[in-house]
């Protein structure tokens, strides 16, 4: 047993390491269905169900307190490319697919969750509240409606795997929909000529690291998320939801915006280190995890595909009514559920020169999510 809280967090950082260099460099088809990050915890609540990790708060507490300063870090830094002026060029169909999209699973989730609540741990909520800001935004939101709420992490791997298994399969459907596009178009009567006007209109080339922007985006996002931090903790706490770590995340998430419209917006590593952080806030989470209470976890997996079920039902209503294309429905659907790394590969699959379409997308949700999250669970809460 590592009862050694420093070496406890090296373990994790190791752990991190070896996936990600994995995931980046064999190819394995293995990480195609698993992605590195869902390894993590599981590699994680292994260990830990086995009793590798000590329990007490001496043990746990320098990991804490590493994932407390990581996680506002991270929404910074994820946030840096999520430029208001260019989502604004969308214009209003495209963006108004997107917050349908959001809400038709905010719905799902609230209704589904009001059917099957006797059914679940008294805590529940607060894993819903996760889920669902996973799939309006992304994993970053997820664990930081997690880190808000005090998700018991004992049932917050129910939420992971749901968010896997429904990421990767809505994933598919989303890529075999391509082929189904003109007779789906032509069903909606949909007048695809307005998305001419995007094809490419956001592209931008990528810079390369460099010491000076690795230190910008390193050193500088664990200041803010210290500032943040401090700043957090003098303000008021309101009910359930809005404490100290709410509000942190509020303001970084605000300046992560301000930042987007000024040059160090497009500071390279901005993404990259984010990516890093998340494995490290991942592999915290996962290690006060226990597997030996999986017996719950079908009766999620369900929930989640009724959600998944309701989401598309009002997807496809709403592209009846408003004659709304197979793609703005495709890619807004995939930014919510998949986030960053998939809507941008599924409005490929439909139109290369829309790809950017799929990544503002998917920037809007990594805003939104906690905070679509973080609602939906003070409803369920009085439900």
């Amino acid at each position: 047993m590592i009862t050694n809280g420093l070496l406890m967090l090296g373990v994790l950082l190791a752990l991190s390491c070896v996936l990600i260099v994995l995931e980046r460099t064999t190819g394995w088809k293995l990480f195609k269905f698993v992605p590195g990050m869902v390894l993590m915890y599981l590699l994680c609540a292994t260990l830990n169900s086995f009793g590798v990790f000590g329990d007490d708060d001496a043990t746990r507490a320098p990991i804490e307190q590493v994932k407390d300063v990581l996680l506002p870090a991270m929404i910074f830094l994820f946030l840096f490319g999520c430029d208001l002026r260019k989502i604004i060029r969308l214009g209003p169909k495209l963006l108004l697919t997107f917050f349908v999209a959001a809400l038709s699973l905010t719905v799902g989730m609230i209704g589904v969750y009001a059917v099957f609540q006797g059914f679940l741990h008294s805590e529940a909520w607060k894993v819903f509240g996760a889920l669902l800001a996973s799939w309006t935004g992304g994993s970053a939101n997820m664990v930081a409606v997690q880190d808000i709420l005090q998700a018991p992490e004992s049932i917050f791997g129910y939420a992971l795997i749901t968010d896997t298994l429904g990421y990767s399969v809505w994933l598919m459907l989303m890529f075999a929909s391509v082929a189904v596009s003109p007779r789906f178009n032509k069903w909606t009567k949909a007048d695809t000529s307005y998305l001419e006007v995007h094809e490419g209109a956001f592209d931008q080339e990528k810079k390369p690291f460099t010491t000076a922007s690795l230190a910008i985006v390193v050193f500088g996002s664990i200041f803010v998320s210290t500032l943040s931090i401090w700043v957090g903790e003098l303000l008021p706490e309101w009910g359930e939801v809005v404490n100290a770590t709410t509000w942190t995340i509020l303001i970084v998430s605000v300046l992560g915006l301000l930042v987007a419209l000024t040059p160090l917006g497009e500071t390279a590593g901005s993404s990259e280190v984010a990516g890093l952080m998340l494995f490290v806030v991942i592999g915290q989470i996962a290690s006060g995890s226990d597997f030996t209470a999986i017996t719950q976890a079908p009766i999620y997996l369900v929930m989640g595909a009724l959600v998944l079920l309701i989401h598309a039902a009002i997807m496809v209503v709403y592209a009846k009514l408003t004659k709304t294309e197979l793609f703005s429905l495709a890619v807004a659907s995939t930014a919510n559920v998949g986030g960053i790394a998939s809507a941008p590969v599924v409005a490929a699959a439909f139109n290369r020169q829309l790809v950017p379409v799929g990544v503002l997308f998917a920037l809007i949700g990594s805003f939104m999510g906690t905070f679509v999250g973080l609602m939906a669970a003070q409803l369920m809460a009085a439900l």
